[in-house]
């Protein structure tokens, strides 16, 4: 009889097996990933995506308030359909000039600058393409001389701000001084008048009941949203205006861009010579007078930041229109021109304070908020 002790047969491990999930009800998962959604939406909305559309929506409120002083005040013209059509035509090409001006304005604006020469870049643009030398070469070269002398122009404010370290305010300021005395130089301190069947029927021509400069202006519009919202440039515009030192480290030439803004801005003001020239069939040196205060009021009632880093190019066409619903509206009912200047100073002061107390206060609030929630 043995002692010894059998050898335990070795046996394979069953292997483990994944313990099964209980099946999901489609029904369930569409409702939950509804519910994400909107709650995805919800946030949105409260946060910092949401703060173009609601300020957007605010501004077409403004404009609808305008609508009903207007009707309150004329009920007899805002109740008749045609009138009301071709007040609404008249309001837009009324805005086309200054809105056009205004998109090369949002661009700097938002890259942290601001330009105060554009109305007198519009001048010298128009007076150098009305010259007769200019004119010999027909409605092409009238269009080229304008917008070469306003990207020309544009890019000289850009290089003295950008490589010559000027302060923008300075540099703009001597170029609105230089750009205003060298069209009055050209034109001998006299209107030019446009012999150029083309450039006049630009402002009198419509297609499909509405005019062209309304077209152009919406192909301005169109093209700097995409540009500003759809492309590298327009993220390198925010970052710069946002902040020029995080944008450097990020890779970002900041000079460079700085002057292509600048240059960006100089052939908006270029359309604009155009236009301008087409509504009155001339150019003087004094023509587009004010340009830069209204540019820059609209882009700041479209919530555009003078500090930089944020804007909107749709929320500076609705500032646009609403400043020349204001103009429309003190026309037909016969008040003065004063009395238009000082509720546009109101405006403006207004919306200034709302950026201050909205983009300061309430951040530091909410921010104050998120703290409290999270300990």
């Amino acid at each position: 009889m043995s002692d010894a002790t059998p050898t335990p047969t070795a046996t394979p491990e069953r292997p483990q097996l994944p313990a099964q999930s209980p099946p999901v009800d489609p029904a369930e998962t569409a409702v939950a990933s509804d519910k994400a959604a909107s709650v995805g939406k919800l946030s949105w909305w409260r946060g910092d995506g949401g703060d173009g559309a609601k300020r957007n929506l605010g501004l077409i409120g403004v404009l609808a308030a305008l609508v009903v002083v207007g009707a309150i005040t004329k009920p007899d013209l805002y109740g008749d359909p045609t009138w009301v059509w071709n007040n609404v035509l008249a309001i837009l090409q009324l805005a086309s000039v200054v809105g056009v001006v205004t998109v090369g304005m949002t661009f700097v604006i938002i890259g942290g600058g601001i330009d105060l020469s554009v109305g007198a870049i519009v001048a010298l643009a128009g007076v150098w393409c009305t010259t007769v030398a200019t004119q010999s070469y027909g409605a092409g070269g009238m269009i080229f001389t304008a917008l070469v002398v306003g990207i020309c122009v544009g890019l000289v404010n850009g290089v003295l701000i950008s490589y010559g370290r000027l302060v923008p305010f300075i540099a703009t300021l001597a170029m609105l001084v230089a750009a205003r005395g060298l069209a009055a130089s050209i034109s001998n301190k006299q209107t030019q008048v446009s012999s150029s069947t083309f450039i006049n029927d630009i402002a009198a021509r419509k297609v499909i009941g509405i005019p062209i400069l309304v077209y152009i202006l919406g192909a301005v519009v169109l093209a700097g949203w995409v540009l500003l919202n759809r492309t590298t440039f327009g993220r390198r515009t925010i970052a710069v205006g946002g902040n020029p030192e995080a944008a450097r480290l990020a890779g970002i030439n900041v000079r460079r861009h700085t002057m292509l803004l600048y240059a960006l801005s100089g052939l908006c003001c270029g359309i604009a010579a155009i236009m301008l020239t087409s509504q009155a069939t001339s150019a003087q040196a004094a023509m587009a007078n004010l340009y830069e205060l209204d540019a820059i009021a609209a882009a700041i009632i479209g919530g555009t930041l003078l500090s930089g880093g944020r804007g909107t190019i749709v929320g500076s066409l609705l500032g646009v229109i609403i400043f020349a619903t204001i103009t429309n509206l003190f026309a037909i009912n016969g008040l003065s021109i004063e009395a238009q200047n000082m509720v546009k100073g109101g405006i403006i002061v207004a919306a200034v304070l709302i950026q201050q107390f909205k983009f300061k206060s309430v951040t530091r609030l909410l921010a104050r908020n998120r703290v409290t929630t999270t300990t």
